[in-house]
């Protein structure tokens, strides 16, 4: 009987890669946010005066002259330790020299000193945004949407919404949308808009909003890799493969080293068992050899294409990183399936359903595998559990059979036999044969 259960598919591996790599999954903050400090400088308060060493420093920022600038600063704030004004601009100079503790510490004495600064809230906001601290970026990003940011003006006080619209993406999509509807009430939509107003569609099933946004995109920019990836991704959701190659092909020809292009491309070639998906992947593996994820898709397209020893040799590598994953253990044990190696597929089911209990293919697996070594009593169980989660198939209803038979339990063996027949429609000819004759025996027939 050939082994079947449903597997952790290509295209759910595809979404783990998307989801850090360049492509339609966009960063947490746009590009320019990850680059630069909040704004060019200026006054925290315009209605407070400001020091002549302190004007002459900010000259200095504006030229970009960050020694110049700290070198007056400094001196400035060791005698007056309270200058809000003072204290973000030398945090500003430590941001722009990628110096972000320093910058961290500067901003957050600037709040202290004046906590209605919009400048400083908005500043240690993008920057704790930028070291994935976004719990507290969220905190101070709120922070700066409610202040006046005097100077800076509308589009500072828009730059935190759509940052807040980042940072609220993953986990509050509803949120998101509401702060990028902020930001819109105060600046022109731009592409990043229509990109992240796109995705949050996509997240609520909204596929034709979301198909629109990125045609927008691309209708003003034909090479924008993540409106192509974002595109692609619900071409492929609604298998639409060959228009998804298309669109995808193109898109390559533009950006030829972008890893999520081309992680899809592998992916709808693999679903039109195209044979060009394997090397594809080979060469995007090569390029990411320490990218997990992409390591998994080449694992599953080796377990499709026949080369089991070779796809578990991927997993095996992953496992010994992360040797509890549920998802890892059961494509390992497939591939044991594979390889004929029942004991140690046995092993390693038990194990993942230990771990996750709730997972089908977990129970699936063990069930075969149980079978395979002559634990009848134990396929029983896993396949009883398994039946929480999926209906039956034939090779479940013949799994069913062959263990009831070995525990003698002739009513129920015959029973599973009969429903094997029934649902195996001539797909498992030699198993069929077998089940008629036990059918025979169990009935007593001639």
């Amino acid at each position: 009987m050939r082994y079947s259960v449903l597997r952790f598919t290509l295209f759910s591996l595809l979404a783990l890669f998307a989801s850090s790599a360049a492509g339609f999954a966009q960063n947490s903050l746009p590009n320019q946010e990850k680059q630069a400090p909040a704004a060019q400088p200026a006054p925290a308060a315009a209605s407070h005066p400001v020091s002549e060493p302190v004007a002459d420093a900010e000259a200095d920022l504006v030229k970009a002259d960050w020694e110049a600038a700290r070198a007056k600063l400094e001196p400035w704030i060791a005698a007056h330790p309270a200058d809000a004004r003072a204290l973000f601009d030398l945090g500003y100079v430590a941001d722009a020299e990628n110096r972000l503790d320093d910058a961290a510490s500067l901003y957050r004495r600037a709040i202290e000193a004046d906590p209605q600064s919009f400048l400083a809230h908005l500043s240690l906001g993008l920057l704790l945004a930028r070291q994935q601290k976004l719990s507290d970026a969220r905190s101070e990003l709120a922070a700066a949407t409610s202040l006046d940011p005097g100077d800076a003006g509308p589009a500072m006080r828009a730059r935190a919404w759509r940052a807040l619209a980042q940072i609220d993406r993953g986990t509050h999509p509803t949120e998101a949308s509401n702060d990028l509807l902020e930001a819109l009430k105060l600046t022109p939509e731009t592409p990043d808009d229509t990109l992240l107003a796109a995705n949050l569609a996509d997240q609520a099933g909204e596929y034709a909003a979301a198909e629109t946004a990125y045609r927008r995109v691309l209708a003003k920019d034909p090479k924008s890799a993540p409106a192509n990836a974002g595109l692609a991704h619900l071409l492929i959701a609604r298998k639409m493969y060959p228009e998804a190659e298309t669109l995808l092909r193109a898109a390559l020809e533009q950006s030829p080293d972008d890893p999520a292009l081309t992680a899809q491309l592998a992916a709808v070639l693999a679903a039109q068992d195209k044979a060009e998906a394997l090397p594809l992947i080979q060469k995007l593996h090569d390029a990411h050899p320490a990218d997990p994820a992409i390591t998994r898709m080449l694992a599953e397209v080796l377990a499709e294409a026949g080369d089991a020893a070779g796809s578990d040799l991927l997993y095996i590598g992953l496992l010994a990183a992360t040797p509890n994953d549920p998802a890892l253990l059961i494509d390992h044990g497939q591939n044991l399936i594979r390889q004929f190696k029942y004991a140690e597929a046995f092993t390693v089911f038990n194990k993942a359903t230990q771990l996750d209990p709730a997972n089908a293919d977990g129970w699936s697996g063990l069930a075969f595998a149980a079978s395979r070594t002559n634990q009848p009593s134990i396929t029983l169980h896993a396949l009883t559990m398994r039946s929480k989660f999926l209906p039956e198939v034939a090779s479940t209803y013949l799994l069913w059979a062959v263990a009831y038979d070995a525990l003698h339990q002739k009513v129920a063996a015959a029973t599973y036999y009969r429903h094997f027949l029934d649902s195996s429609a001539g797909k498992f000819p030699d198993q069929e044969w077998q089940a008629r004759q036990r059918l025979k025996l169990l009935e007593n027939k001639p």
